[in-house]
């Protein structure tokens, strides 16, 4: 006879990175679409045998319901406890952290939940959720951004801050801050990245039906003048630029793809992508690299030459301008050796490309 009752779940392999722990705090007039992402983003990655990478929990600041913005509550298990042992807090939007920072009380709202955060924690916000960041402090003097919309506000009532409005996200190490909505998926796949590395974040991405990298900032969803119908787009050069980047492609060489002008093409170019064509192209071409050096065991030369930088020498450079090591390195913390992930604490710190 069967029996019906499951058998325990078997050990997690001691080889295994441990479970990075992530609490969501989930303000009241919390956005459902941001509060979902953590979950479905970080939730979302396992290694090759399906052990999940990271428990994320939902929070809340009395352990009670939480109104949401869209005309209803969401019950929780967890109360701010979770923010003491948590590896990573996320803290998502809400439609009343502009009105709160305005009148002086969200410090005192958010201000002792966030200070149960433990020392050596990252701490993240999503769109407007820099404000809750912003008024407790963690923002002073620092690098940060926040949904475009509200960058002007944002900028008087916390100059301090180092705002960039034109990225999708900022990582400055410890304290990770994105711009709205959508772009809390860029910086849940980065931090999946920077944590497990490219192929753990692009099976998530894949999973998710998104892209494991948008090109460019917010630059390009600023709002500007329709174009007309009949604008040519650099979209096709840019997919056909990323078959060919082992070539050392011209922007006059781009530029005759599209059938534009140089000029109309660099352009163009930036106001689609939110970079210039060269950063572009230095970009991915560093973004194959890192696959390469995770994936494969070619040579820093070879990789070097896949990916259209001719040497190791200039591969070497781009990857500390642009990822803060060296593909050495970067290769010690992400490669796979026999189907594994090797991790070692080092800090992958990836810096926009919108300007």
């Amino acid at each position: 006879m069967t029996s019906c009752v499951s058998p325990p779940p078997a050990p997690r392999p001691a080889a295994l990175p441990p479970v990075h722990r992530v609490a969501v705090l989930a303000l009241d007039g919390v956005i459902p679409f941001e509060l979902g992402i953590p979950a479905r983003i970080l939730g979302g990655a396992h290694t090759e045998d399906g052990w999940p990478l990271y428990d994320v929990r939902v929070c809340t600041l009395d352990g009670g319901p939480v109104r949401t913005s869209d005309g209803f509550s969401i019950v929780v298990e967890h109360g701010p406890e979770e923010l003491a042992t948590a590896d990573t807090v996320v803290v998502p939007p809400t439609h009343e952290l502009r009105a709160l920072a305005d009148d002086g009380s969200l410090a005192g709202t958010v201000g002792g939940a966030l200070a149960r955060i433990r020392p050596g924690a990252r701490v993240v916000s999503i769109c407007t959720g820099a404000y809750a960041l912003a008024a407790a402090g963690l923002l002073d003097g620092r690098p940060a951004t926040t949904h475009w919309w509200e960058a002007a506000h944002f900028r008087s009532l916390f100059p301090e801050v180092r705002l960039d409005e034109d990225v999708l996200f900022v990582d400055d190490g410890d304290v990770l801050t994105s711009a709205g909505a959508a772009a809390g998926v860029d910086l849940c796949l980065h931090l999946v990245r920077r944590d497990h590395g490219s192929a753990t974040a692009n099976a998530v991405a894949r999973r998710c039906v998104v892209p494991p990298w948008r090109d460019g900032g917010q630059a390009q969803y600023i709002e500007r003048p329709v174009p007309e119908p009949t604008t040519a787009t650099t979209a096709p050069t840019r997919a056909w630029a990323l078959e060919r980047l082992e070539r050392p492609l011209t922007l006059t060489e781009l530029a005759d793809h599209a059938r534009m002008s140089v000029r109309t093409f660099t352009r163009r170019f930036r106001d689609e992508a939110g970079t210039t064509p060269g950063q572009w192209l230095t970009a991915q071409r560093v973004e194959l690299a890192k696959q390469l050096l995770e994936t494969s065991d070619l040579s820093v030369d070879h990789i070097a030459d896949r990916a259209g930088f001719g040497s190791g020498n200039s591969l070497r450079q781009h990857m500390r301008a642009l990822v803060g090591i060296s593909p050495a390195a970067y290769r010690r913390a992400f490669h796979r050796t026999s189907g594994e992930l090797t991790v070692v604490e080092i800090t992958v710190k990836e810096k926009e490309f919108a300007q």
